[in-house]
């Protein structure tokens, strides 16, 4: 054993060998002896304890009292550190106090060193240095005292005897405390400050630790959904006036049957292997996150719609170069949105996002090969993107109170009308949509369109007014967007109470569908007074006879006469020939006497299995 190891103070006074002794109580007199009862200078003094008077005596319960309230208080394990040295240094006369810490990716010991002139210094003690006391103190997990700091290489402080303590936590080492002292009088405290900070700096490990997987995925090891939404945020409040960002959704085909045929682990890897891939070819600024299951999304900052594409498109290229095993090549598809082009706020961001990836997705179906899709590329009131995106709200988006029928409304609203054509297209998808949300009556507003053009025509109005009352016949229940399903899709008849909110669906739709789209305000009238009686015993308004508009009028009768022809949960549909008999029963009554006749007339060329 080295010579510079000093006599080590243990019972047998064994020369050059490491101090291994188990922790005692510090303020053990038999461990430690107050200064007023030493015969001869203490080194731990740095060569001026002589000058100490020798009946001075150290307070270890004070030292214990501070170094708990420390340990307390401190959050950070260099700042715990460096409280230990201020607090003691005059104390226990530390003209330095060295802390070193394993680092395992590099295979070295990482040296803080601070003196009490306040000046700091490090140095790196790798662990192949097998001869060094910091190195045979940490693999032997055994304290050493020395006459000399050599193994520091730190010039200065060379000749300084000192100290070397391990820092042990559950029997394993996470590196090495140093005090500039060569005597044990004070090794049990030494020691108790030691372990006491290795206990401290493991619990700081596992906590970052926790807080690290808090916010990744455990499988993929990029950020779960709920970080990767805390990035999204904050990277939509960085975004630039002038600037844009893009927000991409990746799926990976068929991982579904791959789960079922193949097993979960097999998914699962094939999940992984594509996060690896993405991170490795993402760009730096590029943040990743697993959205869910087997989508992963790509925040792509200062990012406009067509260099989304483009970078998505290398992506997929990179993913579709890579064979998984038995699997060979995967396809994949991908949606983007755009802020803030697509739209302003996060949320509505995401639910586009989805919207283009269900849209993307239904296209490889059809296609077989990886898709990707971005606002640009469809059309909202496409049946497909409609049905996209009433998967996404009610599938996806619940738990943020997001309401597909307001959603369809702001579109609606927002939508530029080209054509007539175009017109109808906009308000079919829309009347479609809202009529999947009453299954008892899917279809109906179809009907009503049809009988109440045949009315028209029946009569003789002129083709204009045929078409406005075909428009507003497939609107007149649009109303019922505002209406909640557990009254629409009652089984049994509606009570008085829930009659009353049914019977708010004219003005909901008047006023707050048709009203603020000036190319539909001459519908209002149809909308707003189809459920108006010629006796003045109808809603909303209590109108009668011709108070009420022709076009309401005609609408009122296609829309009694579907309802009696269709099916119910509490009764059978009517047979044309019953039909026609309780409009005329109505005539005069609850519609207009004229037009039931004219209706029942051609009520039999009307015959529909609808």
């Amino acid at each position: 054993m080295d010579n510079n190891i000093k006599q080590n103070l243990t019972d047998n006074n064994t020369q050059n060998e490491p101090v291994n002794q188990k922790i005692s109580n510090p303020i053990d007199n038999s461990k430690i002896m107050p200064l007023n009862t030493r015969t001869s200078a203490n080194r731990l003094y740095g060569g001026w304890a002589n000058s100490i008077n020798k009946s001075s005596i150290i307070d270890y319960n004070q030292i214990l009292s501070v170094f708990n309230s420390l340990a307390i208080k401190e959050k950070d394990y260099l700042s715990f550190f460096r409280s230990i040295f201020n607090n003691f240094y005059q104390t226990l006369n530390l003209n330095f106090l060295a802390l070193g810490i394993l680092n395992k990716n590099a295979n070295y010991i990482n040296i803080k060193l601070t003196q009490k002139s306040g000046a700091s210094y490090s140095s790196k003690i790798f662990l192949n240095e097998e001869q060094n006391y910091i190195i045979k103190s940490y693999k032997t997990k055994q304290a050493i005292i020395s006459t000399n700091c050599d193994f520091l290489k730190i010039g200065y402080i060379q000749s300084t005897p000192s100290t070397i303590i391990p820092l042990i936590n559950a029997d394993n080492c996470l590196g090495v405390m140093i005090f500039p002292n060569d005597n044990s009088d004070f090794l049990e405290l030494y020691k108790l400050f030691s372990n006491y900070y290795a206990i401290f700096y493991n619990n700081q490990i596992l906590s970052e630790l926790v807080d690290k997987n808090t916010d990744k995925d455990a499988l993929t090891g990029l950020y779960n959904y709920k970080k990767f939404q805390e990035e999204l945020n904050s990277e939509i409040q960085k975004t630039a006036p002038d600037s844009s960002l893009a927000l991409c959704i990746i799926d990976i085909a068929n991982i579904s049957m791959i789960n079922n045929e193949l097993g979960h682990a097999k998914g699962d890897s094939v999940i992984k292997e594509v996060a690896q891939k993405l991170k490795k070819n993402k760009r730096n600024t590029d943040i990743l996150g697993r959205y869910a299951g087997d989508k992963i999304g790509v925040i792509m900052p200062n990012t406009n719609e067509d260099s989304a594409k483009y970078l998505c498109e290398f992506l997929l290229y990179a993913l579709s170069c890579t064979m998984f095993d038995t699997l060979g090549q995967l396809q994949f598809s991908c949606g983007i949105s755009i802020y803030p082009n697509s739209a302003s706020k996060q949320e509505k961001l995401t639910i586009l996002a989805e919207q283009a990836l269900y849209i993307a997705k239904s296209k490889r179906n059809d296609s077989g090969v990886s898709k990707i899709i971005s606002p640009s590329d469809y059309n909202f009131w496409d049946d497909e993107a409609l049905k996209c995106f009433a998967q996404v709200i009610g599938k996806k988006h619940s738990s943020i109170a997001l309401n597909i029928e307001e959603e369809l409304i702001k579109q609606f609203h927002s939508e530029t009308i080209l054509s007539n054509e175009h017109l109808l297209d906009v308000v079919s998808s829309l009347v479609n949509t809202i009529d999947a949300k009453d299954t008892y009556t899917k279809g109906h507003s179809a009907a009503v369109s049809r009988y109440s053009e045949a009315l028209a025509r029946a009569i003789n109005l002129p083709s204009s007014e045929v078409e406005r009352i075909k428009l507003g016949a497939l609107l007149h229940d649009i109303g019922k967007i505002g209406i909640p399903e557990q009254v629409l899709r009652k089984p049994t008849m509606l009570n008085d109470e829930e009659w009353e909110i049914m019977k708010q669906h004219p003005l909901i739709g008047a006023d707050k569908v048709l009203k603020p789209n000036k190319a539909l305000n001459d519908l209002i009238p149809i909308v707003k007074y189809h459920h108006e009686h010629i006796d003045g015993s109808g809603y909303p308004y209590g109108l009668k006879g011709d108070e009420i508009p022709l076009s309401a009028r005609i609408v009122a009768i296609a829309d009694a006469y579907h309802a009696l022809i269709s099916d119910r949960p509490y009764r059978k549909g009517l047979s044309v020939n019953k039909a026609c008999e309780i409009l005329k029963m109505g005539a005069n009554v609850q519609w207009d006497k004229e037009l039931v006749r004219k209706f029942i007339i051609i009520a039999p060329s009307l015959a529909t299995n609808i």
